[in-house]
This record gives C-alpha cells, sequence and structure tokens, in this order.
C-alpha cells in the first residue's frame, strides 16, 4: 500500500490538529493555575511592601508608645486589679446616680507590656443626664478606662435602660517586657 501526497497531507494536518487539540485540552488547566499563581505573587508583593513600610515606621510608633505608656497606672504585679477597677466604677456610679445591677468581671489580658481588663455591665439603669456624666467621669479618672460597647434603651418610666463593656488598661511593676 503506497501513500499518497495528498493523503500524506491530510495524515500530517490531522496529526498536527490532534496535537493541538490534546495541548489545548491538557494546557488549558494550567493557564489558569499560571494566571492564579499570578495574582497570589502580586498579593504577596503588596503585603512585602506593606511590611516593609510598618518596619520602617517602627520608631515612630515606639516613640508614641513610649509617650502613651507613661500615663497608663502602673500598679503591683500582686495586686487585684479586678476588685479595683469595680470599685472605682460603683463609685463613680454612685456619684452620678446609675444603678448598676448586674455585672461580671472578665479575664486579664496582656498585650505587650499592657495588661487590659473587661468589666461587663450586663444590665444598669439611669436618666440620660446621670450616664452622661458616669461615662464622662470614667473617661476622666486615673488610669485608661474605655467603654467601647454602649447599647441602651428607653423605658416606660423615662429611664434608660442597657448594658456596657468597660475596659481598663494598666501596667504592672516587676512585669516582663514584651512579648
Amino acid at each position: 500500500m503506497t501513500i499518497t501526497g495528498r493523503e500524506s497531507v491530510l495524515l500530517l494536518v490531522t496529526c498536527a490538529a490532534a496535537l493541538f487539540g490534546a495541548t489545548g485540552m491538557f494546557v488549558k488547566p494550567k493557564l489558569a493555575e499560571w494566571e492564579d499563581l499570578g495574582r497570589q505573587a502580586e498579593e504577596l508583593r503588596g503585603r512585602i511592601a506593606l511590611d516593609r513600610r510598618l518596619i520602617e515606621s517602627r520608631d515612630h510608633w515606639q516613640k508614641e508608645f513610649d509617650g502613651i505608656s507613661r500615663l497608663l497606672p502602673r500598679y503591683p504585679a500582686d495586686k487585684d486589679m479586678g476588685t479595683y477597677w469595680m470599685s472605682i466604677m460603683d463609685s463613680a456610679a454612685a456619684e452620678h446616680g446609675v444603678n448598676i445591677k448586674k455585672r461580671q468581671l472578665g479575664d486579664e489580658k496582656r498585650v505587650g507590656d499592657v495588661y487590659e481588663l473587661p468589666v461587663e455591665c450586663r444590665e444598669w439603669e439611669s436618666g440620660l443626664e446621670e450616664i452622661v456624666y458616669f461615662l464622662f467621669d470614667l473617661q476622666t479618672r486615673t488610669g485608661m478606662l474605655d467603654v467601647r460597647q454602649l447599647y441602651m434603651k428607653p423605658t416606660k418610666n423615662n429611664l434608660l435602660r442597657g448594658r456596657f463593656t468597660l475596659y481598663c488598661a494598666y501596667t504592672r511593676e516587676g512585669a516582663p517586657k514584651g512579648e
């Protein structure tokens, strides 16, 4: 059996088409993976650039932290801070006529050199003026006291009722530096 020139050209074109089709079937999924890898590489370049900028600005933020940390109150390592902060909150509440009915002390957390203690007041009741003066008093008292969550709603007898979480920030004497 002899193969004519026309048949050999057709065989060559058929093999090229089959080879091209098979290549397309195998390469197409890989192209999507390569595009995905390219996007991931671009995201990583962006993260690296951001991390470099943060590292370069470390001295600035260290100076800011040092300035603020001097304002934080310093207490002995063995002092029970829960009782201390709750008594400050209770005295401010009594002074301004805020009735705190339910409260719970959270767990002390350490972030670097700073300790943070949440006090969750699950139920309180007062007038608008009283709660405003109470919250202002908490912000201006010794220490770093921060109300991060405050929920309130009116009652039928023109009072407000709600809940809030008070975060108390401080440092401790003799505590190891940083983590």
